[in-house]
């Protein structure tokens, strides 16, 4: 496992619940270079002194944040016990609005470090077959992307998912730029979401919208 050392009095924005790292609070990374060159390995992060900080999810590709704090707690392992455990605790968080939610509506369901998935965004859509949109927009996301769809379909019951994709933020984590459906089917060029009472034509795949027409 990687190990990033902290410089000395740079931990206390770690302490005070800062999720994200920057290089230039970091003295070190020890490990494999394979290890390091992987977006989104996961990482103990220690102050100066060897004290324990942290574990993160480590990116030397990200162009800003180089690390993103998974757990302040040293007892957590960052497994897919706990993946799982989030995703699950995410969906339970908004299981009422949900539960209420009306054909054509549009709501977030996942909202990365909120919730303690680092750059994870799902929204879900409840058209005439539901939809779970989901932005892997980081290093952390994208490496536990499997276990992640798979605890959504399990808690949501929705089989279809589709990748969107912020080309600026995943360029940003130095991540491939594409989208595709990873389960069930992608949804159409266009649907009708309902805003607040009024119908807009949306392309679900990237959140565009377009003026008035067919769909």
């Amino acid at each position: 496992m990687l190990v990033i050392t902290i410089k000395q009095g740079k931990e206390q924005s770690i302490l005070a619940g800062d999720p994200w790292i920057y290089p230039a609070s970091v003295e070190r990374v020890d490990g494999r270079p394979q290890e390091k060159n992987k977006p989104g390995a996961t990482a103990i992060v220690q102050t100066s002194s060897r004290r324990f900080l942290a574990r993160a999810a480590y990116n030397a590709k990200a162009v800003q944040i180089c690390a993103r704090v998974w757990t302040l707690r040293e007892d957590e392992p960052v497994d897919h016990a706990m993946i799982k455990r989030r995703v699950q605790a995410a969906i339970a968080k908004r299981a009422q609005v949900m539960a209420a939610l009306g054909a054509e509506q549009l709501m977030q369901l996942i909202n990365g470090e909120e919730d303690g998935l680092p750059g994870l965004f799902v929204d879900y859509y409840g058209g005439p077959q539901g939809y779970l949109l989901c932005g892997f927009q980081s290093g952390a996301a994208e490496a536990w992307k499997v276990p992640i769809v798979q605890a959504l379909m399990a808690g949501t019951g929705c089989p279809n998912v589709f990748q969107r994709a912020d080309e600026l933020l995943r360029k940003g984590e130095g991540l491939p730029v594409f989208t595709r459906e990873l389960a069930g089917i992608a949804p159409p060029a266009k649907s009708i979401v309902n805003k607040r009472g009024v119908r807009v034509y949306m392309d679900l795949k990237t959140g565009f919208e377009f003026p008035k027409g067919p769909v």
